[in-house]
């Protein structure tokens, strides 16, 4: 009796916990994956990928690449209803594109108890051209609900073998399971890339004999190979970071050689020594670096013959940054044109700082080229040359042996400041003589924030006083732009950032749009709060940071602030005999393991003044994930010390 009682309680937990999963193995929609609505990994997901799997291959008939794709979505709520909107890219180019077929969608719901399907028909499939290079197939499934389940099938048929189809283990939304399969013909060698620091859960490969077959009897085996990954969390993107695409698992791929059945072998991945005399025998970008230029055709007499070589490049750079306007484009293999930027005052990235470059190499500069790619378009391949990983130029210049980054294109830029948008870790100087090599693209120079105040209450309570602020860096270029683009519009969000205070009497002592340093100083009347004989103060009228940017439970990617951080805060109130202080701050120190950042706050009282003083700084511009739950507890210490701080005085 006791083993039939042990074995209906076995059978009744198995039920149980098979009635209360979400079936993650196959395409098939179970009765609960319609009947759970909650994914208890992650709350805050509004919709779960519960299966998908692809498959690639070489077609046998006309050696088209083959991507079959299977997809089930659990919607968990109505802000999940736009993973029911599924777009196809099908890239083009000249007479070949790329086509998708057997398309086939399903929306299951749960009605009255009953399963119900309702199937997308193909007059609501659409096909739109997006540009010259794709062209869009869309579809919604029908009948979305809460507590839906979709799934969706196609399969992409594509004459551009040089991209072998990647695949995408993580998205926005979480994923239970992602599986992806590849047959590579032995005539075809991939360089293939895993991104990202999710684990696979499966990676196997094995030989398929005479999988391929071409003319006259000849064959080619295949590598399959079969990579999965489970349980994947979603890809939140949060504030300081660069291009998502550094960080979502994937796996990608790039064709490196080609081996025909008729002999023939075309290397596609290149060398770094063959790509720089491509690059610099390019009919475009190459040619364009190698014109010579008249420099009496640009700037005076005087800047011609300056003696101090620093000051002569300077001249030059700001001759360009200030004459010729970037146009926003980010083309810098193609359209690349000097002479149409002289002739227009206007052109693309590459056709300024090339300019910029010969001007100085005329001038006898040491200057060579630099390729980066930017923060939003993620990191450039270092395994090997991919030249299409570059979407930006810059100059360097080495000037009595320190070295200088340049970028014409922003005209509130200091000589040897690069934009915020190319603080992208690296980059690959374009060295013609000595060959390329990878430079780091890290600012020489703390960017600072230095906020002095004094305050003083006269007889009648009114709190008045004067503030001198200065700034350094990227800090100092924000507020250079936003002011000197519109000074009433900075003025006036200055106000409204400050809710406690009445500004007057602004001014900024430094007018030169890019000093290095920004300067400021205005009058103020704090607002305070009055209960009875009771004066309340937050000495921090201005918060360095209003809240936490930190809010996830983790991150698996590095926080990326572009350069190094310090912030100064400094306050002296002065008060007359009427009052007392009841209470003030307490002082706290605390740090980032290493003494990777530090704070520090303190307040003194001396006689009728107290003096409060912060300080915070950041010694790294980018801190390795394991460092965010420390950055994640520090930020809201210092959110606390600036929200929370308190001076409590009272009148005698």
């Amino acid at each position: 009796m006791q083993k039939i009682t042990l074995l209906l309680l076995l059978f009744l937990n198995i039920s149980i916990y098979a009635q209360t999963n979400f079936n993650s193995e196959t395409l098939k929609v179970t009765r609960a994956d319609l009947e759970l609505n909650v994914y208890e990994k992650d709350s805050t997901a509004n919709a779960l990928v519960l299966y998908e799997y692809g498959n690639s291959y070489i077609d046998n008939n006309d050696f088209s690449l083959v991507t079959e794709e299977k997809r089930k979505i659990k919607i968990l709520n109505r802000e999940g209803f736009n993973k029911a909107n599924v777009t196809i890219y099908l890239q083009k180019s000249d007479d070949r594109k790329e086509k998708v077929k057997n398309i086939i969608a399903t929306t299951y719901n749960l009605v009255d108890g009953k399963v119900t399907s309702t199937k997308l028909s193909d007059a609501h499939i659409f096909e739109e051209e997006y540009n010259d290079d794709f062209t869009l197939v869309k579809f919604t499934l029908p009948n979305i609900k809460e507590g839906s389940v979709i799934n969706y099938s196609y399969t992409l048929q594509s004459p551009f073998k040089f991209n072998y189809q990647g695949w995408s283990f993580q998205s926005d939304i979480p994923k239970l399971y992602s599986e992806y399969n590849t047959s590579i013909p032995a005539i075809y060698e991939y360089n293939i890339k895993l991104v990202g620091g999710q684990k696979l859960f499966k990676n196997g490969q094995k030989i398929k004999r005479n999988c391929l077959y071409g003319g006259n009897g000849s064959h080619a085996d295949c590598t399959i190979s079969s990579y999965a990954m489970k349980d994947i969390p979603a890809f939140i993107e949060e504030d300081y970071m660069t291009s998502k695409y550094n960080y979502l698992a994937r796996i990608e791929y790039e064709l490196k050689v080609f081996k025909g059945f008729d002999g023939r072998i075309n290397n596609y991945t290149k060398t770094w020594k063959t790509t720089d005399r491509e690059f610099r025998t390019d009919k475009d970008i190459g040619k364009q670096l190698s014109k010579s230029v008249n420099l009496e055709d640009f700037v005076s007499h005087t800047v011609i013959t300056e003696k101090d070589a620093y000051k002569k490049a300077d001249a030059i750079y700001k001759h360009v940054q200030e004459k010729y306007t970037w146009n926003g484009d980010y083309k810098i293999f193609s359209d690349v044109s000097v002479r149409d930027l002289i002739k227009n005052k206007s052109g693309n990235v590459s056709s300024i700082n090339i300019l910029l470059h010969n001007l100085l190499k005329e001038a006898n500069i040491d200057v060579n080229p630099v390729l980066i790619s930017t923060r939003d378009n993620g990191f450039p391949t270092k395994i090997y040359p991919v030249i299409s990983d570059f979407n930006y130029l810059i100059v360097q210049a080495i000037i009595n042996d320190k070295t200088y980054l340049l970028d014409a294109t922003d005209k509130y830029l200091s000589f040897g400041e690069i934009p915020f948008r190319c603080l992208n870790n690296y980059g690959r100087l374009m060295d013609f003589k000595n060959g390329s090599e990878w430079i780091d693209l890290k600012p020489n120079k703390l960017s600072t924030i230095q906020f002095r105040a004094e305050l003083n209450m006269d007889e009648n309570d009114n709190i008045t006083g004067i503030v001198n602020s200065k700034q350094t860096g990227y800090h100092a270029l924000a507020n250079r732009k936003r002011y000197h683009q519109n000074s009433d519009a900075y003025v006036t969000n200055l106000e409204d950032r400050y809710p406690n205070i009445e500004i007057s009497n602004h001014k900024v002592t430094n007018e030169d749009k890019t000093n290095p340093d920004f300067l400021e100083t205005y009058n103020i009347e704090y607002n305070w709060d009055e209960t009875g004989d009771n004066i309340y103060l937050n000495p921090f009228f201005t918060a360095f940071f209003k809240e936490n940017p930190f809010k996830l439970q983790e991150r698996t990617y590095p926080i990326n602030f572009g350069y190094k951080g310090a912030y100064y805060y400094i306050l002296k109130l002065n008060f007359s005999d009427a009052y007392t202080v009841l209470e003030k701050p307490e002082n706290a120190s605390f740090a980032l393991p290493n003494n990777k950042g530090t704070v520090h706050f303190s307040n003194i009282l001396s006689g009728n003044a107290i003096n409060i003083m912060l300080k915070i700084s950041f010694q790294d511009a980018v801190y390795p994930p394991e460092y965010y739950p420390y950055l994640k507890a520090f930020m809201s210490k210092i959110v606390d010390i600036q929200t929370n701080s308190l001076i409590l005085l009272k009148k005698k």
